[in-house]
């Protein structure tokens, strides 16, 4: 079993990327859908009204108890584990109802039109979180015993599942949007369950035959004689035998709130601004799904492009630089290579967010209209959006390397230091969005996030100079594009934005064929410029395929 961890930790991450591709791929085509079908009221108050409930109370009821019962299986109690998992039932159920009756009384007002739907789904919200949490014994079963797959494929399910359901109703009565929502998300979680179940009614029942007729070994049952659980009743509380006196783990316990406090942390830096927008009338349900939808479509770089970046290099500095150690005492060698890994990766991404910016101003409206059609683009406020948002593509670009190389090197002081910072950082973002919101409207948000996470570079810089202070590197000159690269790169701004006044309007395709034109040449320049380091990394690149073959 313990062979399998470091293998199933591999595949886990791979097939959670590639899960996390196809849900926003999925995402993406049903916002363009119900953008077309429905209008970005209903978007807004699905959302973020709905979707923010949903995230709530499961960050409240589930998170914690779920990663303090995620431990080895060997010192697992497993009894007082699924007795510790199931009280997740009942505080979802209280948690459930207080939000709930929150977010119907107490929150901004729903247009009359949508009302009676906007409280069927809150409700529906509550109902498929519980019927969730009912899985969640199964879930940390397949996850602690490596059913890595198992969990890949049935989320998948659940996705599909939920999508076509309401697609089916959406298309048939367009109205029916919000209940079609509603309905979705029960039936989806209700599909869910069923599927762990007969799972693992059928696993079980299998395991026990194979160890009652003591089989040949088989792949899928060879290392898994341990697997607790010999019925599907041992997921039920109370039922499995228990060789302690206590019903719970008082650790367990003492853990779940130590989670429970950082698990706010992250829901309020993750969330933050859907709270500011459910919390306070800022922002229209229009207004607010034309941001998500702009979120999230300025999102898409951030996700597939430099969080990969992001975490690649935090892996890489943790392997060449030693936390507790000042960098002249180190390997000379490997603290010359990694000065010159952070200067080489910020310009690579710097360079790639200043080309969104420079594009963005020119392709916004066009990205937008092939994307949601003129139900999108006939407000001014979308297309404003996301040319301000690439501003915070760059920023987010940069403080993802910055960031990355700060947490690999910091020490358990810095590190505990800095989490208080980010609380404080948490609070400030909050308070400059809804101050900028109420001020400017939805770009507001925008700029706050921008303010935040200058806040954050500023704090990177300066641990990344004094930690080079009595060395001779010094990385952040690296992060500064070529001078060719720039000047090829306002140029080309220049001829888009005329594009965009002259042609636009008259062709389409024409329009983006230029862009496509000055994008190429862009980026023809930027290799120029770099042809040093991106020779070097394919001379690594074969060297690594060329190991692996031998």
């Amino acid at each position: 079993m313990r062979s399998n961890v470091l293998k199933s930790s591999i595949e886990k991450a791979t097939f959670t990327i590639i899960c996390q591709v196809l849900f926003r791929c999925i995402s993406f085509i049903l916002n363009a859908y119900i953008i077309r079908t429905v209008g970005q009221d209903v978007l807004g108050i699905m959302n973020v009204r709905l979707l923010l409930l949903e995230s709530t109370i499961l960050f409240l009821s589930q998170e914690p108890i779920f990663k303090a019962c995620l431990a080895d299986t060997t010192s697992q109690n497993w009894a007082q584990i699924v007795n510790q998992v199931w009280i997740s039932v009942p505080l979802c159920i209280c948690i459930s109802s207080v939000l709930v009756y929150i977010w119907i009384n107490f929150l901004s007002t729903v247009d009359p039109v949508y009302l009676s739907q906007y409280k069927i789904g809150c409700y529906a919200m509550a109902v498929s979180c519980i019927i969730e949490q009912v899985t969640q014994v199964m879930v940390l079963a397949s996850q602690s015993y490596c059913f890595v797959k198992l969990k890949v494929m049935l989320d998948t399910v659940y996705v599909i599942s939920r999508t076509i359901i309401f697609v089916y109703f959406v298309h048939n009565n367009p109205s029916f949007a919000l209940n079609a929502f509603s309905i979705a998300q029960v039936a989806s979680s209700i599909i869910l369950l069923l599927l762990y179940v007969g799972f693992f009614v059928w696993y079980i029942s299998a395991l026990n035959e194979f160890k009652k007729k003591e089989l040949s070994k088989h792949a899928m049952f060879s290392d898994m004689t341990d697997f607790p659980f010999t019925s599907v009743k041992d997921f039920l509380p109370g039922v499995m035998a228990n060789h302690q006196d206590s019903l719970l783990d008082k650790k367990t316990c003492l853990l779940t709130v130590s989670f429970l406090k950082q698990s706010a942390v992250k829901q309020i830096l993750t969330e933050g601004e859907k709270y500011v927008m459910t919390i306070s009338p800022v922002l229209t349900f229009s207004e607010q799904s034309m941001y998500d939808i702009v979120n999230n479509l300025g999102s898409l770089a951030a996700r597939f492009i430099f969080r990969p970046i992001e975490e690649s290099s935090y892996f890489y500095f943790t392997q060449m630089i030693k936390r507790d150690v000042p960098l002249e005492d180190q390997n000379q060698g490997k603290i010359s290579e990694s000065a010159e890994v952070v200067g080489q990766l910020g310009k690579i991404v710097t360079s790639i967010g200043l080309v969104i910016v420079v594009f963005g101003q020119s392709y916004s409206h066009a990205f937008l209209y092939l994307y949601g059609g003129k139900q999108l683009v006939e407000p001014d406020l979308p297309v404003l959006l996301m040319r301000y948002h690439s501003f915070a593509i760059v920023l987010l670009a940069v403080n993802g390397v910055t960031e990355g190389y700060v947490f690999a090197t910091m020490d358990n002081q810095q590190i505990d230091r800095y989490n208080y910072l980010m609380v404080i950082f948490s609070i400030v973002f909050l308070l400059i969005s809804y101050v900028f919101t109420c001020t400017i409207g939805p770009v507001g948000f925008i700029l706050a996030n921008c303010f935040n996470m200058s806040a954050r570079i500023i704090h990177s810089i300066i641990f990344i100079r004094k930690r080079y202070k009595n060395t001779r590197h010094n990385p952040l000159i690296g992060f500064f594009p070529g001078k060719k690269f720039l000047s090829v790169l306002i140029l080309s701004g220049i001829l888009a934005k005329i594009s965009e006044m002259v042609i636009y309007e008259k062709s389409l395709l024409l329009h983006i064929s230029i862009g496509a034109v000055l994008f190429a040449t862009v980026a023809f320049f930027w290799c120029l410029e770099n042809l040093k380091s991106l020779k070097l990394g394919y001379d690594k690149y074969k060297r690594r395929v060329s190991l692996k073959m031998d």
